[in-house]
C-alpha cells in the first residue's frame, strides 16, 4: 500500500513538473514573440502554424465588435506589407496583464492587454500556442482586438 501511494505521488509530481515546465515555456515563447514583433524580425512568420486561426476583432466607434477571420498565409502577407510603415513610425506594442493557462491537448492560452505605441487605450488579445512534434512552439490561434476600421472590408457578408 505504501509503495503504491508513493508511486502515485511520484508520478503526480513528475506530471505537474512537466506541465509547469510547458507553461513556463509557453510564456517564454510569448515574450520572444513580443520582442521579435517589436523588432520586425522575419522570424515572426515561422512562429505561426500554417493552419492557425487568425481573428482580428474590430472595435467599432460605437463600442461594438466584429470578428474578421483570415488564414495564416493571408495574415503573414498583410503583416509584411504593413511592417515598412510601422518600422518608420517606430510602432510597437506593450503588453500587460499577461496570464497563461492550459486549455488541453498540450495547448496554452496566453491572454493579455495590448497597448499600441502612442495610444492610451488597451485592447484584448490572446494567442493559443502548442509545442510541435519538432519541439518548437507555434501559434495555433490568435485573437487581437484592433480599432483599425479598414479590416471591416475583409468581413464575410
Amino acid at each position: 500500500m505504501k509503495k503504491t501511494l508513493a508511486s502515485i505521488i511520484a508520478l503526480s509530481c513528475i506530471t505537474l513538473s512537466a506541465l509547469a515546465g510547458d507553461k513556463e515555456d509557453a510564456e517564454k515563447f510569448f515574450n520572444h514573440y513580443v520582442s521579435a514583433a517589436n523588432n520586425y524580425s522575419p522570424e515572426i512568420a515561422q512562429m505561426y502554424s500554417p493552419s492557425a486561426k487568425i481573428i482580428r476583432q474590430v472595435v467599432k466607434p460605437d463600442g461594438t465588435t466584429q470578428d474578421i477571420e483570415t488564414n495564416t498565409s493571408t495574415y503573414i502577407t498583410q503583416m509584411k506589407l504593413g511592417q515598412a510603415g510601422a518600422k518608420l513610425r517606430n510602432y510597437k506594442n506593450n503588453y500587460s496583464n499577461i496570464s497563461v493557462s492550459e486549455v488541453g491537448n498540450g495547448k496554452y492560452k496566453i491572454s493579455s492587454l495590448r497597448q499600441p505605441t502612442g495610444e492610451t487605450y488597451k485592447l484584448k488579445t490572446y494567442m493559443i500556442v502548442q509545442k510541435q512534434p519538432n519541439g518548437k512552439w507555434q501559434i495555433v490561434e490568435e485573437m487581437m482586438q484592433t480599432k483599425v476600421q479598414t479590416f471591416l472590408k475583409y468581413a464575410k457578408k
